[in-house]
């Protein structure tokens, strides 16, 4: 049976609504160099640890729980030639013990679920990070609030507007030094991909079992990304320095 991340993600260079160029950007403000040590929790297909590798040569440990995405990200890493440089864990993020005070940065870009919601991973990642080190999370947030009247957030978009999330994160004792937030562009080209990959898949499997499934998903997702999701969601790269 076909995994649904696994089908509609198998074009994405990056897994989360940003660009090769904002990863590149969070490389800088969390001043990594080759000394650096980052810990990427959820890294699915590898796409940051590749473009941080290449960037500022750091070496990074990526915790990854899908089978299908750590396989993918092994053979990139492999083509790109960066073994030495990008340690891949295949283990759920919660039984992976993250050693306190091992790492100059600790990411999850989008994968806060691994902790039931930011609270949570926050709480993970930061005694893992050294004094003066950096925890950087990609969280989404309403960009309009409140949110109108004739639309109905799904149950897990438990989102705050911008400033209530900055508050969410330094209640914990995070300041935030860097917000690097999506573009229309970038959620665009993000979404599309989805779009791209499950009709390639659905062409190539038109009697699979799940096919049927697949392409109502498809349907009610891009509806429901132009029709709200476009004009309300945003999402941002938080990088906060632990004191």
């Amino acid at each position: 049976m076909p995994w649904w991340y696994h089908v509609v993600e198998s074009k994405h260079e990056l897994q989360n609504p940003t660009s090769a160029e904002k990863i590149r950007l969070l490389g800088q403000r969390m001043r990594l160099g080759p000394q650096s040590h980052v810990l990427d929790m959820g890294s699915g297909r590898g796409g940051p640890a590749l473009i941080l590798a290449e960037a500022f040569r750091c070496r990074i440990t990526c915790v990854e729980r899908s089978d299908e995405f750590i396989a993918t990200a092994r053979e990139r890493i492999v083509r790109a030639g960066f073994e030495q440089l990008i340690d891949l864990v295949h283990q759920d993020g919660r039984e992976f013990g993250i050693e306190p005070d091992r790492y100059h940065a600790a990411l999850c870009l989008g994968a806060s679920f691994i902790w039931d919601g930011l609270p949570g991973a926050l709480n993970a990642l930061t005694p893992g990070v050294r004094a003066g080190g950096f925890v950087a999370v990609g969280e989404p947030y309403w960009r309009r609030w409140p949110l109108p009247d004739t639309f109905t957030p799904d149950p897990d978009e438990g989102f705050e507007p911008l400033l209530e999330s900055v508050a969410r994160i330094e209640a914990q004792g995070l300041p935030v030094i860097s917000l690097i937030a999506a573009s229309e562009d970038d959620w665009d080209r993000y979404e599309t991909l989805h779009w791209d990959a499950i009709e390639e898949w659905l062409s190539t499997h038109p009697d699979d079992p799940d096919s049927a499934a697949f392409r109502e998903r498809a349907r009610r997702h891009r509806e429901r990304y132009l029709r709200w999701e476009r004009e309300l969601v945003g999402w941002a790269i938080f990088a906060c320095r632990k004191p």
